[in-house]
């Protein structure tokens, strides 16, 4: 039985992962910062507290065969120029340390799930694909970039293999940010003004993200070692509102706003990067990921919404 390590276990897309891969027989192990319950039949834990450049990974790392790292410090709108260095820190210093400990423990594999930011904030016209230039302008893609290549340095020549997945926003249960406010807006009926909005975004759902995670620990790797992934649906922010209030029950209520107002509007309030997101492009080409590894998104964008808005009701009137 291949024994697996997640970090970041107890997280978004970690706790997630645990659980698929706990149902189809790996013995998982899952790596956290503090010490906390995961779902009922994953009692195999390993508290390695704050991950950088410092963190030990002896104990969490004996007997085991493959490494998932998903625990990163995300992308936060707003970080102060003093919280900055924090990304670097964790994301780029946290997985060169890792990888160092894996090399050492004689981990065959190590899968890193990094972010499509290291490509770009917007794909100008056509989709991002693994052969491009890596772009990240903001210190989270910077530091996401930086934790691929000291990965590859390091697992050069050791032996162990590397996959690095870039992912685009993920969405499911436990969803935060820009889509969890979508979610909201749509459940209150409220008037959106993004009917103008003329854009396309790729997205991906926990559900196949973790689908492509379980084939890359299972089956030969390409030497290249990098892998975009999606739904395999792109969506404009008014198609994406649309899906929401099928899966919620719930009209659309979309207003015509031009895109320029609303970047206005954006820049006056603080959240111009917010208002980008929901306005602006951003493509994934996932062809060589399916056509290389035999790979499908297993489950549509629709059912992902269903899913997703199913958790998100469940919770009653959270905010």
């Amino acid at each position: 039985m291949t024994r697996v390590l997640v970090t970041g276990a107890s997280g978004f897309v970690g706790s997630q992962l645990c659980e698929a891969l706990c149902r189809q027989n790996y013995a998982v192990r899952g790596a956290l910062r503090t010490d906390q319950p995961l779902f009922d039949q994953m009692t195999d834990k390993a508290v390695v507290g704050e991950i950088g450049a410092g963190t030990q990974w002896v104990r969490a790392l004996d007997g085991v065969d493959c490494v998932v790292h998903c625990a990163a410090r995300a992308h936060r709108i707003g970080d102060q120029l003093s919280q900055q260095h924090l990304y670097m820190e964790t994301n780029a210093m946290g997985t060169e340390r890792l990888a160092q400990a894996c090399v050492a423990a004689g981990v065959r594999r190590f899968v890193y799930l990094s972010s499509i930011k290291v490509n770009g904030e917007r794909s100008a016209g056509r989709p991002f694909s693994r052969a491009d230039r890596p772009a990240p302008t903001d210190p989270y893609a910077v530091s996401k970039w930086q934790g691929e290549i000291r990965l590859r340095e390091i697992a050069a020549g050791s032996g162990m293999e590397t996959a690095i997945v870039r992912s685009p926003l993920v969405y499911g249960p436990r969803v935060r940010a820009n889509f969890l406010r979508l979610l909201h807006w749509v459940d209150a009926r409220l008037p959106l003004p993004f009917g103008a909005v003329k854009n396309s975004r790729s997205l991906v759902s926990v559900w196949n993200l973790c689908s492509l995670i379980e084939r890359l620990l299972r089956d030969a790797i390409p030497e290249h070692g990098v892998f975009m992934v999606s739904d395999g649906a792109d969506l404009s922010t008014p198609e994406l509102i649309r899906r929401m209030g099928v899966a919620l029950n719930r009209p659309a209520r979309l207003l015509p706003v031009p895109v320029p107002v609303l970047r206005m509007l954006g820049a006056l309030s603080g959240r111009s990067a917010g208002v980008e997101r929901l306005c602006g492009s951003l493509n994934v080409d996932i062809s060589s990921t399916c056509s290389e590894l035999g790979w499908r998104p297993p489950l549509g964008v629709d059912e992902g919404l269903a899913r997703t808005a199913g958790w998100y009701q469940s919770r009653g009137h959270e905010p």
